[in-house]
């Protein structure tokens, strides 16, 4: 698994090091600070001495940038701990049927199932499915009432070969619905960048934002055959 740094990208020092990790610890700044600051008062001229309100500001300055910076290390790690309990709690959904939000489907010749949610009556409404070739195949969903509008795509009785398309729903009451798909839950990954990406059958990899629903994962328990003692 990969995650992000909040110091990537950063500058970097004259021998290629990263110049922000490269700084010294806090305690350390904060004695040279003070090292500086009394030696600054020390030789100061004495017939016009500094305002001493100038020392203040310079140490509410340094208190200011170390909260800053022990902010950004407490934002830092519990992104990265609230990140790795969503891959665990993710994971864990592995095997699950899910609802992906989808604008393609994967069709490997078994049935996919779907749906789409009309805002309005439409009397006709149509799935356009577009292939690689460009060779657009349309299914008819019929008229319908608002709400939800349950489709199956058949590769075998539609002549689909498989592979990737993409999908389309025109109503006649003017909507654009977004289709969901529903497929199995096949795998959690996380990307290079640290981003979470999901593995949906029959959809392909997602992005968790993408999933709508889950509906739970298919029994495999099966029937225990009786024998004779």
């Amino acid at each position: 698994m990969y995650f992000n740094n909040v110091n990537n990208g950063g500058a970097k020092g004259p021998d290629g090091t990263d110049a922000v990790s490269g700084q010294a610890p806090a305690s350390e700044t904060t004695d040279m600070f003070t090292k500086l600051l009394v030696a600054q008062i020390r030789n100061q001229d004495p017939l016009s001495p500094s305002d001493p309100a100038q020392f203040v500001n310079q140490l509410s300055q340094l208190s200011q940038t170390e909260a800053m910076q022990s902010m950004a290390k407490v934002n830092s790690s519990s992104a990265s701990i609230l990140q790795s309990l969503q891959v665990l709690a993710l994971g864990a959904q592995v095997g699950s049927n899910v609802m992906v939000a989808a604008d393609s489907v994967q069709l490997e010749g078994t049935k996919v199932s779907g749906s789409i949610e009309l805002t309005s009556a439409s009397a006709a409404t149509e799935l356009v499915l577009t292939g690689a070739d460009g060779v657009k195949h349309s299914i008819a969903l019929g008229s319908h009432s608002a709400g939800p509008l349950p489709f199956t795509i058949d590769p075998a009785a539609l002549g689909l070969a498989p592979g990737r398309y993409t999908m389309k729903v025109t109503a006649s009451n003017g909507q654009l619905p977004e289709i969901e798909i529903a497929g199995r839950l096949d795998a959690v990954r996380m990307s290079a960048a640290g981003g979470i990406i999901l593995k949906v059958a029959g959809v392909g990899e997602v992005a968790p934002s993408s999933v709508t629903g889950f509906n739970g994962k298919a029994s495999t328990t099966a029937a225990a055959t009786p024998t004779n003692a």
